[in-house]
């Protein structure tokens, strides 16, 4: 029996939420790792299921503008959350992301948030748990996509194994022909011992003729001296 692989990557961009909140996601999902809900009209996240595994969040271009608190009860175990494009104003309405301790990346962008002085500064000291604030850490070094990465990766691994594999070994159309090669050489070799019997038994029976003739000579010269002697007697 198969087993049905569960979903880890759902994306709802352009998608029309329902007054502003979410419906349909509910606890069949809590396998999600990434979930995307880019300009779905949201202005609340208090619909949002338990997602214990969730890691990635994308909320970009909706009308958030407070109730960040459910994100640690719901989500616990962000590392990537992209808030650009929404209607936060206030770092009070930030500090409820402090409880997110594996956030590693925070976007605002587009954010009213992003026009108050120091406003750099001011999210790295709230959030001190954080390394990217809108695709930049403290010394302004960009960050990776390190997701991209990761699936690039993934597929370089499929494409090396798909060599190896293609690789390993000789095909059997070749091992066969290997085999009937060696085939070929041992009835070749049978063939030229065979030759070579033939040869010397050729070789034995010429020999047999050449001392039969020569006894035949032997004995014709002793019959000759045999009819000489009795002439002589007969004399």
């Amino acid at each position: 029996m198969r087993r049905e692989k569960k979903l880890q990557m759902l994306v709802l961009d352009n998608c029309h939420s329902v007054n502003g909140e979410i419906e349909g996601l509910n606890d069949t999902f809590k396998e999600l790792e990434f979930l995307s809900m880019v300009r779905v009209e949201l202005t609340s996240l208090a619909q949002l299921p338990s997602l214990s595994k969730l890691r990635k969040l994308e909320l970009s271009d909706n009308f958030i503008s407070g109730g960040l608190e459910v994100l640690a009860e719901k989500c616990p175990n962000l590392t990537y959350l992209n808030l650009s494009g929404n209607k936060i104003k206030d770092l009070s309405t930030v500090e409820a992301l402090q409880n997110l301790k594996s956030l590693k990346s925070l976007d605002l962008f587009n954010c009213e948030i992003t026009h108050l002085q120091d406003y750099r500064e001011s999210i790295f000291e709230l959030l001190q748990q954080i390394t990217y604030l809108d695709g930049y850490d403290q010394e302004d070094n960009e960050a990776r996509d390190s997701e991209k990465e990761e699936d690039d990766d993934e597929d370089d691994d499929e494409e090396d194994e798909d060599e190896e594999e293609d690789e390993a070994g000789p095909p059997g159309g070749y091992e066969e022909e290997e085999e009937d090669d060696d085939e070929a050489g041992s009835d070749l070799e049978g063939e030229e011992e065979e030759e070579d019997d033939d040869d010397d038994d050729y070789v034995e029976e010429g020999g047999d003729d050449e001392e039969e003739e020569e006894e035949e000579s032997v004995q014709g010269e002793k019959r000759k001296r045999d009819i000489e002697d009795e002439g002589e007697e007969d004399d």
